[in-house]
Parts: structure tokens; sequence; C-alpha cells
């Protein structure tokens, strides 16, 4: 059956087309996704479905009743969360439950079933200005469950959000699906999309491809060469220089010990690569063969229609090489306590200029207090600090002044405008007038931004902020860059142009600290360092902690993923189990193809067909999740929690 039905939409402003002749569909009980890069029209497609706007022409519907009718049965979540801070989880739910006149002995009913799902139920007298970030999504989306629709509209729901709560929150999704509830939910993330039964690109108010994720990633007709070389700038420069849409290489990507390399043709991609690395006398450590990502097939298409990563090369002036290797920053035995609370305990970490350093772990882990102790904006209760050698005058103007930061909530004033914000940051770092000029054309122009210099801030779109805040951050050229959630809500295609310029830092000696809650984007770090409960306690290259986890990771085409993800996590611990669309992934310690056939016998038992069943390679957030899962398994209840 039909629940959302899309004909023809198109939505204007003033001379501004912003949705342009859409249409689509998405089955009762179906998880449909919608992805696109920043101004693709994926929320004024949303707010006409939720009926808080009229489209221009063309129809939206619900289960047969126009959209702006059928709001009693439409859930929806903006970007940003309508929670009452001052108000306690209780009375979050019950406010909404009464705006939706909601019946009260029904609102108590669904209250406590969806608190006891979100795992809520311990929390009801808290504020939800308290809440962590996880907490504050799950308690939106049960304040949208509350009146009980059937359709769920999610507008990036999950921004900012740590791993860990994230995939509770999908499992949550997916337990919902299967009860008959049609989910549409636009995801920056294409991790995320691959949780979805069918995905739309959608690219300047159009849909460009429609189809599930495994559809999408085949048209792409490509596999995905995994390279690793010690001279990755080197190898970068030399592949790019031969790459390209009538070449065997199609594109070539870098990460943090890697580079990622498309091509039509696995033999002649291979051949054309490594005579390629030979010209340039660059060595080849290694070459592993995969399927191309989700996220290929988003950047491919998006080039296929002419729109690709701004390019703006950065006026540099400072020269950070010869520190190359040097430590930049070095802490020993850091500890934060608040009270009786250890925010940070024990942490000691050292960073070379030219390297890029992830430091990850799960909302509360301590990551935000680790840097704000590094940056000197925070006092440690313990240990030490050392930056360029300098261990006593951290706070020194000198000090600050090699040092660039961008925090988690936009380092900008929204009540200036973009050129406002950027004058006053040039200030901040004692730009002369000529250097302040040249620096804020490159922001608006890597911004995208260039001759909107008098935009109010706040009329941003949260992608288009992130890309001003990084770079009034770099203007001064810091010898030592900390990026806290620097790309977070930021699309693909201008993550890429993020990480490129981030990458060209490093390569002319900059040291960087960077915290994400993307996993993929993680893969772009050299060294990474994984936080739980305030310690540190895994670090090494991304392939270094990918292959010291033991087990498997077994992945299973299913007809019925739901009930087969129940099966699974009834007799196994429910982390290990893990829900993309129609495949299952189970993480196991035992030996693959035991585990692999007790598996299977689970899933028929319960009536569960299985289609197909294989061995795949762990992801960066398949081994958070499991790290982070053990170490709070050995914790202390009050420390896990």
């Amino acid at each position: 059956m039909t629940a959302i039905a899309v004909e023809s939409l198109e939505k204007t402003y003033g001379e501004t087309k912003a949705v342009r002749a859409v249409s689509f569909e998405v089955r009762e009980g179906e998880i449909f996704g919608l992805i696109g890069p920043d101004g693709a029209g994926k929320t004024s497609t949303f707010q006409i479905l939720a009926g808080v706007m009229e489209a221009t022409t063309g129809k939206a519907s619900i289960f047969g009743t126009l959209a702006r009718e059928a709001r009693a049965q439409t859930g929806y979540l903006t970007q940003t969360f309508s929670l009452y801070p001052d108000l306690s989880v209780m009375e979050n739910i019950r406010y909404t439950g009464s705006l939706r006149r909601v019946e009260p002995s029904h609102l108590r009913e669904r209250a406590e079933r969806y608190l006891r799902l979100f795992d809520l139920d311990r929390f009801t007298d808290r504020l939800a200005a308290q809440l962590s970030g996880g907490m504050k999504q799950k308690l939106a989306l049960a304040c949208a469950l509350v009146p009980q629709p059937r359709v769920l509209l999610l507008d990036e729901p999950t921004t900012g959000v740590d791993p860990v709560s994230r995939r509770e929150f999908w499992d949550v999704l997916s337990q919902l699906a299967s009860d008959g509830l049609t989910i549409l939910v636009a995801t920056p993330y294409l991790d995320e999309a691959e949780r979805c039964q069918r995905v739309a690109l959608m690219h300047l108010g159009e849909i460009r491809q429609l189809g599930t994720p495994a559809e999408l990633r085949n048209r792409l007709a490509a596999r995905r060469l995994e390279l690793n070389t010690p001279a990755l700038a080197a190898a970068e420069e030399a592949l790019v220089g031969v790459a390209g849409p009538s070449q065997p290489l199609l594109d070539v990507q870098r990460f943090g010990d890697r580079l990622d390399v498309l091509t039509r043709d696995e033999t002649t991609g291979r051949r054309t690569l490594i005579e390629t690395m030979n010209a340039h006398g660059l060595d080849v450590a290694a070459i592993r063969v995969d399927e191309p990502t989700l996220e290929n097939t988003f950047v491919a298409t998006l080039r296929q229609f002419g729109h690709d990563t701004i390019d703006a090369p950065f006026p540099a002036h400072a020269d950070h090489a010869p520190l190359r290797d040097r430590a930049a920053l070095a802490a020993t035995r850091l500890t934060k306590q608040y009270g009786g609370f250890d925010a940070v305990r024990d942490v000691s970490l050292r960073i070379r200029h030219g390297e890029i350093y992830g430091l990850l772990g799960a909302n509360g882990a301590g990551k935000t207090t680790t840097i704000k102790m590094l940056c000197g904006l925070v006092d440690p209760t313990s240990g030490e600090i050392e930056i360029a050698g300098e261990r006593t005058a951290l706070r020194s103007p000198a000090s600050r002044q090699r040092i660039g930061y961008m925090s988690q909530k936009f380092s900008l004033y929204d009540d200036l405008t973009i050129g406002e914000n950027l004058e006053f940051f040039a200030g901040v770092y004692g730009l002369s007038q000529e250097q302040r000029a040249e620096k804020q054309r490159w922001v608006l122009a890597f911004a995208g931004l260039a001759g909107k210099e008098q935009l109010l801030t706040r009329g941003l779109p949260g992608g288009w902020k992130q890309r001003v805040a990084f770079g009034a951050a770099i203007m001064h050229e810091p010898a030592l860059l900390f990026l806290d959630e620097p790309t977070s809500g930021v699309d693909p295609l201008a993550r890429r142009a993020f990480w490129r310029m981030i990458n060209r830092l490093a390569d002319a000696g900059t040291a960087i600290l960077v915290t994400t809650h993307y996993l993929e984007e993680a893969e772009q770090c050299n060294r990474l360092g994984l936080m739980v409960a305030g310690q540190l306690v895994a670090e090494g290259t991304p392939s270094q902690i990918k292959a010291r986890q033991r087990g498997a990771l077994l992945e299973f085409l299913v007809d019925r993923p739901q009930r087969a993800a129940e099966v699974l996590r009834s007799t196994r611990d429910r982390w290990r189990v893990s829900l993309f669309g129609h495949r299952l992934h189970l993480i196991t310690d035992d030996e693959a193809e035991g585990a692999r056939r007790d598996a299977e016998r689970d899933l028929t038992a319960a009536g569960v067909a299985v289609h197909s069943a294989r061995r795949t390679h762990f992801s960066l957030e398949d081994v958070f999740i499991r790290i982070v899962e053990e170490r709070r398994a050995s914790l202390p209840p009050d420390v896990a929690a």
C-alpha cells in the first residue's frame, strides 16, 4: 500500500525554484531515505509533506489525503528539535500529547511504552537540557510518536549524535517500521542511508537517482581499490593526474592511511595504478579490492550533473614544513575532575606537526573537555600539557596565535553578517588589512558564498555555517589546529572539500586534532584515539585498530530483517547485531564458518529465510561500538552510565 505519494511537486521562493517536478512514492512500513547536498530541496519537501508549507504546484498526499489535511497522521522531527529544555522528559511528552489532543489514559500508556523502548524510563524527571545528544533525539522521537502517527518525517535526526546512540536510534526505527510505521528520513550520513530500504538522491531540487542502496551502487558499475602506500600525498597527486570520467581511474580519495581509487575495470585499473606509482618512484604496500560505497555513488552522480567540490587555493604565507614530525602537542596523565566526577582520567597523547589525529568517543566520553584543556580554555586538575615546547605560558597571546579552534557549536555570531564575523576573527588573530581582505575572499570562495558577505549568519544552513566557521579558524594559519565536530551536518561533497583543505594544512606542517561522530570520516585521520568514560582505551592508525579485532563480521541477506535481528539478539549481546535495510551484520568472537552455521540454524528455525551469508570486513564503526561496549561492561555501573 502506498503511504506517501509525491507527484510533480514544485516549490518556488521568489525567483528560486527549490523543488522541481519531484515525484516518488513510499510504501507503508518502508524506511525511505532522501539524500542530497545543502540546498537540494530536502527540507522544503519535508515541510510540504508535514503540512506546514504549501506547494507551488503539484501534489503531496499521505494515505490518499492531501498532506495539509493529513497532519493528524504525520509526525515530524525538524533539524532543530522542538524540545523544551526547562521541562522534564515526562513533561515534554505530556505537553506534546496535550497539543495533539491525546486522551490522558492513552498518553500515559504510550509514554511508558516509548520511554521503555528508548531506554529513557529511568530519566522521566530529568530536564531535557541535561540529556545527552542521543537522549534528546530519542525524547524528540518519543514526543513525535505519542500521537501514534502513521507516517514519520525525520529531517537529519542524528546530526551530532555519537555512533553508539545513532545505531540504537536506527534499531528503534527498524522496529517501528516492522510494526507498520512509514518513515521518510533525510540524512547527510551515507552509512545511515545504507540502513534504508530505498533512497532517492536529490540535487538542485530534482531527484537524480532512486532505488535500493545496492541498486545505486551497482549502477555505478565500478570497483574500489584500497591502496596502502607510505607516500600518501605524492601518490594522491600522481593518481589524480591520470583520473577522470573517461580514464581507467575514475576517482581518487585520500584517507588517513590509504587512498581509495575507483575504476570501471579492476584489471585495467590495477595496472594503471601500479604503472603510475612506479613511474613516480612510489611504493605500493598493498592493494585491496572492494565494492564502491554509497558515498562513491553519491559523488559520481553529482559530478555527472556538473556539481563538484569547490577548490579555492588557500593563500598561505606561514611555513610550518620545517617543523614536520616534531611534537606539536604532548599531554601527560591529563585529568579533569568536576566535584567527585572524573570527566577525563590519565589521558596521555602526542601529536606531531604534519599529523591529523582523530579523537573519538561516545557523547560524554570526555573529548570536548580534553580539547578545552589542550587549547587552554580549561585548567586540568592534574597532568602536564606541552605545546611547541612551551609548558607554562599556554594562555599567552603568543601561544594563542599558534592555535586555531573550531568548536562544536559554530564559532560564529548569529547576529552578525558573514563579513562582520570574518572581520571580527581577523582582528582577533591580528591579521593586517591586506591579509584580512585576502583571507576573507578565500573563506567566501571556499564556502561557496562569494558576494554574499552581507547575509546574516543565523540564516545560513548548518553546512554553510560550518564552512565559514572552519575558514575563520584557519585564517591566521595556525601551527596547531583543533576541530571539534567540524563537518557535522555537512553533505558528502562539501565534506570532501573540508578534508582536502585539512590534508593540505597537514602537508604544510600543521598539527591537527579532530573529533568526529562520523566514523567513515575518522578514516581520514592518520592516527586515532578512542575514549571511553574519560579514558583513552585504544590508539593507532585506522588500519591498525581494525586489524587488532578478534573474531569476524558476518553479513546476512534475509527476507525478514527485523525478525532476524530479534532472533539473533535473543541469544547474543544486542550490540553485536545491526540492521542495514535487508542486510544484517553480526559480530562474532567465534570461528567464522561455525558462527555462520549457528546463526543460519537459529534464523531458519525461527522461519527467517537466509538468501546469502558471507564474511566481510570490519568497519571502523563496528570496531568503535565493540570497544565502547566491551569497555563499558568492565566498568562499575555508575561510571559506565
